[in-house]
């Protein structure tokens, strides 16, 4: 009998009582308290006497320790708001956080400054100390960064405003998302659902239900258009401000530099990726053929192929990933059967969660949780296998220093998609007849077309957007219109209908953490292909090799990381037309079948 896993996740063992916790509001009490600990020790560091070793290291390891509280305490704000949008608790506590980043933030940027102030020779001295050298690469991309920035007093204070005047903006959009019902007619009935469930109905094998679906979100995302402008010209607005006043004049500079990699590599990964797009139109036009169109539209691209879609239930699911987890890597699938079996997993279809799904550390507890809504699909476990993945990251580098697990979007992107693919590949190994394995080789090739033309159609409207928004405000219409002209590029005018409002109903757009919410997604699936291509030549042996290269994710940029660990130059377009040659690959079997 296999086990049968709870799609509920268990938030208590972190802090029990939800919103109300009490422990959670001792928790808070404490950083505070060590936020001004800190600020008192950053007021007496003298930067420029002789010996500041021991001071420095006694600031470094109480900014660790911080950190970690930090993280602990937002992460578990975040999990509460995802599972009932309606808990007010949870979002008094989301104001709470912000502040509480807000003050650490202020004391980040002095740190930064103080460092920045050591002398060089000095500076040099200290990194080769025992207790420092590991660091190396983060205190000095500190030190580098300060130097980019206004005076500590300008910072500070645009920290203290961004609480309420940058992310803010963040948090009311997804108060508003959360409350949004879409009204589905079924069987003669209508029923209500939430953005998530709504969305999820997207994937049916009915083209008649799918229309009728993308038509109702459509129509819900129309009606709150005005409102979901004024969230996006809002928060570029104080990017371009902030910018501005730091004389940054490339609206690429914070996500590169936020994403430690060069102009040069994001140029070759693109470059490479439009020149093989023409595979990926060919199968959009067959995946047509096959639906009896002439043409797909945006509703149409992650359809299934087939009218009998194969559901799972969630144990069944869990059971796959971690079966197939093991052949590559037992360790990992060691970690997934303890994810499922201590119940970090919030997997419930059910009314009042936000849409999407996503992974969350607890640093403080070495602990994870994983959110999203399984409904059964192949789609579902292979979320479900991308969220396990992130898990995965941050679980091999618990032991690591602090400053030192705070690695890149891009890079967090390795491990989902490298874990995804591992599910991918078994799901079309493991298919039981030639419509099943067509099917989830589609799903497979679909996965390639999301990165390579989806995210290149957000990325090219951002860029788009960006740069109207520096005249002025953009309008609802105006931002209709860019979406729809990047997703004609992006899909290589492969599509009869487009999704003009799907800058407003994606999420991505309106987060304030990382500008440009999307590349990294890409680098991620390709440079995770690349490791899978490694890895499969490596006769088993690949295990450790791979929890060495996660390790580094946070100490190097990914040029270094790279080279170190896969011999590969990434401002060359050779690593990701190898990797696009795998992509290839699954759209050539794709049409032979």
């Amino acid at each position: 009998m296999q086990e049968t896993y709870n799609p509920v996740w268990d938030l208590d063992g972190i802090f029990p009582g939800g919103s109300s916790s009490e422990a959670y509001a001792g928790y808070v009490e404490n950083i505070k308290q060590e936020i001004k600990t800190l600020s008192a020790e950053l007021a007496e560091f003298n930067p420029e006497q002789k010996n500041v070793e021991a001071d420095l290291v006694k600031i470094i390891n109480d900014l660790e320790s911080t950190m970690i509280h930090i993280r602990q305490s937002g992460a578990f704000v975040s999990c509460l708001s995802a599972q009932d949008v309606n808990d007010e608790g949870a979002n008094i506590l989301i104001g709470n956080g912000s502040a509480l980043t807000a003050e650490f933030g202020a004391v980040m940027t002095d740190f930064k400054e103080k460092i920045s102030e050591i002398p060089d020779q000095a500076w040099e001295e200290l990194l080769d100390s025992e207790k420092l050298e590991d660091l190396r690469y983060i205190l000095n991309e500190y030190r580098r960064n300060a130097k980019e920035l206004l005076p500590l007093e300008q910072e500070v204070i645009i920290n203290d405003l961004a609480v309420d005047g940058y992310h803010a903006w963040n948090q009311m959009y997804s108060t508003i998302v959360g409350n949004m019902k879409v009204e589905i007619e079924e069987d003669g009935k209508v029923n209500t659902y939430s953005i998530g469930q709504a969305s999820n109905k997207l994937s049916s094998g009915d083209r008649n239900v799918r229309k009728h679906v993308f038509e109702r979100l459509q129509a819900a995302w129309d009606k709150q258009s005005s409102l979901f402008a004024q969230t996006l010209n809002h928060l570029a607005g104080f990017r371009l401000q902030t910018y501005k006043h730091r004389k940054w004049d490339n609206v690429l500079k914070e996500p590169l530099s936020i994403n430690r990699m060069k102009q040069e590599t994001l140029d070759a990964m693109w470059t490479a990726i439009t020149n093989n797009k023409h595979h990926f139109v060919k199968y959009l036009n067959k995946k047509a053929e096959l639906l009896g169109l002439n043409k797909l539209s945006a509703y149409d691209v992650g359809a299934p192929i087939t009218k009998t879609v194969k559901k799972s239930s969630y144990t069944e699911g869990a059971h796959f990933i971690i079966d197939h987890f093991h052949k590559f890597s037992p360790k990992m699938a060691d970690f997934a059967k303890q994810a499922f079996e201590k119940r970090w997993i919030e997997a419930e279809d059910r009314p009042g969660k936000r849409p999407g799904g996503f992974c969350t550390s607890f640093p403080d507890s070495k602990e994870t949780r994983i959110f999203m809504t399984y409904s059964g699909t192949a789609s579902n476990i292979s979320t479900l296998a991308h969220e396990l993945g992130h898990a995965y990251h941050q679980h091999v580098m618990n032991d690591i220093h602090g400053l030192n697990q705070r690695y890149a979007m891009n890079v967090a992107e390795t491990a989902s998609t490298f874990a995804e693919m591992i599910v991918a590949d078994a799901s079309v190994q493991n298919a039981a007849s030639k419509e099943e394995k067509q099917a989830m080789l589609e799903e497979k090739v679909n996965r390639s077309v999301a990165f390579f033309m989806n995210i290149h159609a957000r990325f090219i409207f951002e860029l788009s957007f960006y740069k109207e928004r520096e005249k002025g405000f953009v309008s609802v219409a105006r931002l209709n219109e860019l979406m729809v002209e990047a997703q004609k590029e992006a899909y290589q005018g492969a599509l009869d209908e487009y999704d003009p409002s799907f800058w407003a109903s994606k999420l991505h757009f309106h987060i304030t953490g990382t500008p440009f919410y999307n590349f990294p997604y890409t680098f991620g699936y390709l440079f995770s292909l690349g490791i899978y291509a490694y890895a499969k030549k490596q006769a088993g042996s690949f295990e450790d090799d791979y929890i060495a290269l996660l390790r580094d994710t946070g100490r190097m940029s990914v040029e270094e990381l790279a080279m170190k660990h896969l011999q590969a130059d990434l401002t060359k377009s050779d690593f990701w037309e190898d990797a696009i040659a795998l992509c290839v690959a699954d759209v050539e079997e794709f049409l032979a079948l």
